[in-house]
């Protein structure tokens, strides 16, 4: 956090018959100099500003050389210092100089210079540097940058046998000898140039609209209305926390636009009685000419004008269609099966798997199990892994929570997409997918489809080096469950994880819970 260390500040006050010295001098711009500080100390996180200049962008050569290329750009140390680097420069990276295998940081450094030294014939105790020249310097250092002296530009994982330095072929997973600009600080900006009355306006906007697509998701199940809802909650933080500006508003903008036109597409293709409604088709008109409106790229007031008075066209249509006249629906008292509870259950369970089960209270039926390692069982399944950087099978003997040692046999993949298909499924009841899995490489999330519906992310949250075996579970909801069969697929949305599966099993109610 930003500190105020300086216990006074005094600035000059010229007054009739005031001698001034050097000295006076120096310290009037020692005080601005000290106050401009202050202000991107308190006012501006340390880092590199990205659309100033060049942003201080890093780059590969693309020459196969051990060097890199650093845009111009201006950043701010952690003592306040502007850092302006005026012209590109090439930075050389000497293997020599480190002992490799090693992490190399590039830095930018604020320097000052005495310079336009003068000294006076007529009198040689006259004499002195009549500027102080400020600049910047780049450099490759080996241990982690200070921010309050540096701001790291890129790292790079030195490898024994380096022979060039290269952009990163995954930004979020670099590998060794590749430019790493994850690490990078960016300096932080607050405030806004829009209006309180406009920004006022878009909050008012974003309220009504929350109602609308709440109503969507949580009472019609329309699951692309919660990305449009969240996309609004996220919207509506960024006001409260003074960071919606002219130069972000728009990116912003056009994120919800793209959620909105998503969930048009789910509602035409599944939502007949909706999509057919008159008011459904002005709001996609809404839609349309917004997303029309981004590609002429004439970003004003003018412009976020118009899109906010679209946008309240279709939160009228949408209120009109489902929230005009609504009355509250009494809630019936059912007593339900607590399924979380039936999840723990099921995760920590080292006794075999049974045709039928009774867990937390809950009837279970095992409808179907795959082997990923049977090859009759992955035909039958239609199991493949597809995109993958990396796969391989694996056998381990490890143990649950409560001690119990079992050996089992599956595969392990990082990237790409697991697919596979369920048998002997009932329509219109939950779909449990649950599957042997090494704990110790938890801490991932993945994207899930199921019969090409996009589901929510199936997260395995922690980890566990001691009692390894875990029977991690998916919960597919009954209103996705329309066929007898269910496609299933498992994206990988976390860098540089493994997702591993040993046996799978899949279990419905045997009555609702």
């Amino acid at each position: 956090m930003a500190e105020i260390t300086e216990r006074n500040y005094k600035r000059l006050n010229f007054f009739r018959g005031f001698r001034t010295t050097e000295k006076d001098w120096n310290d009037g711009e020692m005080y601005h100099t000290a106050k401009r500080k202050l202000h991107n100390r308190m006012m501006h996180g340390p880092g590199l500003v990205p659309h100033a200049l060049g942003g201080l962008r890093v780059s590969g050569r693309g020459r196969g050389e051990l060097a890199v290329e650093v845009q111009s750009g201006y950043a701010i140390d952690g003592q306040g210092n502007d850092i302006f680097l005026w012209e590109p420069e090439i930075k050389q990276l000497n293997p020599s100089d480190f002992k490799l295998p090693t992490t190399a940081y590039l830095v930018v450094r604020y320097l000052e210079e005495f310079t336009d030294f003068i000294s006076y014939k007529e009198n040689l105790d006259f004499k002195g540097h009549r500027r102080v020249t400020e600049s910047a310097k780049v450099e490759w250092i080996i241990t982690e940058p200070d921010l309050q002296a540096e701001v790291e530009l890129c790292r790079v994982a030195l490898t024994k046998d380096v022979k060039r330095i290269t952009d990163a072929k995954d930004p979020f997973n670099p590998q060794p000898n590749e430019i790493d600009l994850r690490f990078v600080p960016v300096g932080g900006i607050v405030g806004s140039f829009i209006s309180p009355s406009t920004l006022w306006d878009l909050a008012e906007m974003i309220r009504r609209s929350k109602a609308v697509y709440t109503y969507l998701y949580h009472t019609m199940r329309i699951l692309p209305a919660s990305d449009v809802l969240h996309a609004f909650v996220t919207l509506e933080m960024l006001i409260h926390a003074q960071l919606v500006d002219l130069r972000n508003i728009f990116s912003l903008y056009l994120i919800i636009l793209n959620h909105q036109w998503t969930l048009i597409q789910e509602i035409e293709t599944n939502v007949p009685a909706v999509s057919s409604q008159r008011d459904f088709a002005n709001y996609k008109k809404h839609v349309e000419i917004s997303l029309q409106k981004f590609e002429e790229r004439h970003f004003s007031l003018e412009f976020l004008s118009g899109l906010m008075n679209y946008q309240n066209e279709c939160y009228k249509f949408m209120e009109t269609m489902f929230l005009k006249d609504k009355k509250p629906v009494k809630k019936l008292e059912v007593k339900m099966t607590d399924t979380n509870a039936v999840i723990e259950n099921i995760k920590v369970r080292s006794a075999p798997f049974q045709d039928q089960m009774n867990i937390e209270g809950q009837d279970m039926t095992l409808i179907d199990m795959i082997d990923p390692i049977d090859p009759d069982s992955e035909k039958l399944h239609v199991w493949r892994i597809t995109g993958e950087r990396d796969k391989y099978r694996t056998r381990q003997k490890l143990k649950y929570p409560d001690g119990v040692v079992v050996e089992d046999a599956g595969t392990a993949f990082e990237g790409g997409q697991l697919e596979f298909e369920l048998k002997n499924v009932e329509p219109g009841k939950d779909v449990y997918v649950v599957w042997r899995m090494d704990y110790v490489y938890g801490d991932w999330e993945a994207e899930v489809e199921a019969n090409d519906r996009r589901l929510a992310n199936c997260i395995c949250a922690g980890s566990d080096r001691k009692f390894r075996w875990r029977n991690w579970v998916y919960v597919v909801p009954a209103e996705n469950v329309r066929e007898v069969g269910l496609r299933l697929k498992l994206k990988p949305v976390t860098a540089g994880r493994d997702i591993n599966v040993f046996k799978m099993w899949a279990f419905q109610p045997t009555k609702r819970g």
